[in-house]
């Protein structure tokens, strides 16, 4: 199968594994934003007032397709971050509550979660997950130990970001609601990279990005949240959708999609990007792509004296992987590779440990990989890494 990198935008003479933290959009797909764009600035009011609804509906039951739940239930959004801040203020945590996490959420998250945490008075409880993660049932006691009678709710990300790891959210959901409680999930990482069926997870609360691996513009998320907690949503702007004249969706809709003039042309993409992903034969390409991590990623624990935090296997990877590392300099590291040698790489920081994360996406070749190794070897990441207990 043919490389499609120069469907791509990227830079050519940057070696690209850095697509988990913003993505990358095809030409096709935003050719297609553009179009919307100019649609919206050829007539403004038309489109605004009476056009734009239109187009919303169609990408929206075009994506509700893609991941199993109804167009009504959800709404899009600029990034996760911003869904999350919205779900926390609805919520209304008191005093006592706790809301059980892990340790190695992302980092944005952690601090939307600390800030109200201080300013309401409950507890967010970062649960320690121990690596190398070998087993849902691991993983599962080790969450569970984190649970009390003050515990409220859960969160937790369905990807994670610096560790690249996939968590069982549906065994965690389907506990949860056994126990009475609510369930918010981070998918940033997941609509197109891993597939993601929202009816079978059965979450309370659900956000994914778009724009990550699902090929968007930047700036495209999606908030999924139950019929029976939509109620409860307060919109983070309140405009014209507040207490409508003349309402032609439900609240939840309303106060959430009518929030001032706004450039919305990302989320009106969605056909565009089905097409792309039907006409590239995206899933074989990425069933192609999530095999060369199971293969590389050992070679590259052992190149940098390291072992893998997961059992290598799809039920825990899926495009990336993350190898722990010792370094002086993390951010000098970062800098190194992408000045001195022209490779966009993420070395991150989770707790006191350090990974370098690689993303492998159809644009990426083995030559890629191969280059990464020698700039690696060259580099002399010592002494031998070790993950915290």
């Amino acid at each position: 199968m043919n490389n499609i990198k120069d469907q791509f935008l990227l830079n050519p003479d940057i070696t690209y594994f850095n697509h988990g933290s913003f993505g990358a959009c095809p030409k096709p797909i935003f050719d297609d934003y553009q179009r919307w764009q100019r649609a919206l600035e050829f007539e403004p009011v038309q489109f605004i007032t009476k056009k734009r609804e239109e187009a919303l509906l169609v990408s929206k039951k075009i994506f509700a397709q893609y991941v199993g739940c109804d167009h009504e239930d959800f709404f899009f959004i600029q990034n996760p971050t911003t869904a999350v801040n919205q779900i926390v203020k609805s919520l209304n945590f008191k005093s006592g509550d706790e809301v059980l996490t892990t340790d190695l959420e992302y980092g944005a998250m952690d601090k939307t979660f600390s800030f109200y945490s201080k300013k309401l008075g409950f507890v967010y409880r970062r649960q320690h997950i121990s690596l190398p993660l070998l087993s849902k049932e691991q993983f599962l006691e080790d969450f569970w130990k984190g649970y009390n009678e003050k515990t409220r709710a859960i969160f937790l990300c369905h990807c994670t970001s610096a560790t690249a790891l996939i968590f069982p959210v549906k065994e965690i959901c389907e506990k949860a609601k056994s126990l009475g409680l609510i369930t918010i999930v981070d998918g940033a990482h997941i609509p197109g990279h891993v597939p993601l069926d929202l009816k079978n997870i059965q979450a309370d609360f659900y956000t994914g990005t778009l724009h990550k691996w699902l090929l968007s513009p930047k700036g495209c998320t999606f908030l999924y949240v139950n019929e029976n907690f939509q109620d409860r949503v307060e919109p983070l702007i309140i405009s014209w959708g507040y207490e409508a004249a003349k309402p032609i969706k439900t609240k939840f809709l309303e106060e959430n999609e009518q929030q001032g003039t706004r450039d919305f042309s990302a989320f009106l993409t969605a056909p565009a990007i089905m097409r792309f992903f039907e006409e590239n034969k995206m899933a074989e390409r990425q069933a192609a792509c999530r095999k060369v991590i199971l293969e590389q990623y050992p070679i590259f624990c052992d190149l940098l004296g390291a072992k893998p935090i997961c059992k290598l296997s799809n039920e825990f990877l899926g495009q990336m992987c993350s190898i722990p590392i010792k370094t002086k300099d993390s951010l000098q590291l970062k800098e190194t590779l992408y000045h001195d040698h022209k490779i966009e790489i993420p070395i991150m920081q989770q707790g006191n440990d350090i990974y370098m994360r690689i993303s492998f996406q159809v644009y990426n070749t083995m030559d890629d990989i191969e280059y990464l190794k020698e700039t690696v070897k060259k580099l002399e990441i010592m002494p031998r890494a070790t993950v915290s207990a």
